[in-house]
């Protein structure tokens, strides 16, 4: 499904125009788009076109991953009471 953040990224990809969230939305109501998801895959829905699609253009359409190092416990953790300087107010309430 496509999200408007990814469709702001491509426009920008594609065309070197940077549009923010809320402006790919508005863009896509005003030509006629509408976010819409399909209840059911068609019975003459072509496995093999699907396939060559995700490897050719999607491929090279959607967003490059995070990678595993980048989410390491230290960048996540949360701070406690002890941390916090003792100067500072509310460093008495625990």
């Amino acid at each position: 499904m496509w999200t408007a953040a990814r469709v702001a990224t491509l426009i920008g990809r594609k065309f070197h125009v940077s549009y923010s969230v809320s402006g790919a939305t508005r863009l896509m109501h005003r030509i006629g788009f509408s976010p819409q998801v399909p209840a059911r895959r068609v019975a003459e829905r072509d496995e093999q076109a699907v396939t060559a699609w995700k490897e050719a253009t999607w491929a090279e359409v959607k967003e490059p991953g995070r990678p595993a190092a980048a989410t390491s416990a230290s960048r996540t953790r949360q701070a406690s009471l002890a941390d916090r300087p003792k100067d500072v107010p509310g460093a008495d309430a625990e």
